[in-house]
């Protein structure tokens, strides 16, 4: 089952320079982290939000910013506090005494990449007011409904997982908005000395000239739908999603009891749209089971919820990722 056409050369063409112009521009402003690089144009392309993860000062901020800053579209950044009032995000009503009416001012949300910076300081109540943006792409203020921008609306979420004061983990609801989760490890000896080279040097220092423009990432997006994907890898998704809920089926009983929770349907339709934005970025306009397994820690690490007893026996979630994948027979 082919996508709405097939793409062009010219079209194919197009997408590669695309491509190429992010990696590009990626690279000279972080060093290292290719993992992150591939995780965030993958999901840039499938048009889907990102969460970032890992201890303080790995360029989380850094990378999110550099891709966003690629693309010459309308960026916000949103420190994020646990004194943050949902308003401080969507925006709110002023009342002018002298006219007797209520101006509607828009907040940060409205920019085509919003980075998040450490999400999980907020309130969940703060939290939540993203929702709505993120999965419809609106929002309500004084009970009026404003749409988000229609070409390219792409929100970048940050968090610490080692500190639990001030914090607010982020709901199983919430995370599920987010196309994939992205955890960032320490960089080797040999990055690290290029890192401190370059801040010598002052190449971190400014912002670059953009590369791209929001209507060409938008046109990307469009052909990245159209690539390929055969029924056989439509049906391998679905085993893998189904195999989340009903571990026990594909796993050992020592590790399927460690499950409590598969993931959603979601799941099954990012998997889809990674997979062609993955096929794309390798230079093809068809998928191949590979696409599907490259990202699926990313996919399914903060969709599969695990037991408190996986917690005391040291389980990772990507372990079961990992054996699920392994069980099933890649066509």
């Amino acid at each position: 089952m082919a996508g709405n056409s097939t793409i062009t050369s010219e079209e194919f063409q197009f997408s590669q320079e695309v491509i190429w112009k992010l990696q590009q521009y990626y690279e000279a402003r972080v060093v290292g982290q290719k993992g992150l690089e591939m995780s965030l144009i993958t999901a840039i392309i499938a048009d889907g939000h990102i969460l970032l993860e890992s201890v303080p000062g790995l360029a989380k901020t850094t990378a999110a910013k550099a891709i966003s800053d690629a693309v010459n579209g309308k960026f916000s950044r949103i420190q994020c506090t646990p004194d943050l009032l949902p308003s401080d995000i969507i925006g709110t009503q002023i009342y002018h005494q002298e006219t007797g009416k209520f101006e509607t001012i828009f907040g940060p949300v409205f920019a085509n990449f919003v980075l998040l910076d450490e999400v999980n300081r907020s309130s969940a109540k703060t939290q939540s007011a993203m929702l709505e943006a993120m999965q419809e792409r609106q929002v309500t203020i004084g009970g009026i409904t404003y749409r988000m921008p229609q070409d390219i609306f792409i929100v970048i979420a940050t968090q610490n997982p080692i500190e639990q004061e001030g914090t607010y983990p982020l709901s199983e609801a919430q995370t599920d908005r987010f196309m994939i989760k992205e955890k960032i490890t320490y960089p080797s000896a040999a990055e690290e000395l290029e890192i401190m080279t370059r801040t010598e040097s002052g190449a971190f220092v400014g912002k670059g000239t953009p590369v791209l423009s929001i209507e060409e990432l938008d046109r990307v997006q469009d052909i990245a739908e159209k690539v390929y994907v055969d029924d056989t890898i439509r049906k391998y998704i679905t085993y893998i999603i189904s195999a989340t809920r009903s571990p026990e089926k594909v796993l050992k009983p020592d590790l399927a009891k460690y499950v409590r929770i598969g993931a959603s349907p979601r799941a099954t339709i990012n998997f889809l749209r990674i997979a062609k934005a993955a096929a794309l970025i390798h230079g093809r306009d068809y998928a191949t089971p590979d696409d599907v397994k490259m990202m699926r820690h990313q996919v399914l690490r903060h969709r599969i919820g695990l037991s408190y007893a996986a917690i005391a026996d040291n389980v990772t979630v990507e372990e079961i990722i990992d054996g699920i994948v392994n069980a099933i027979p890649a066509p």
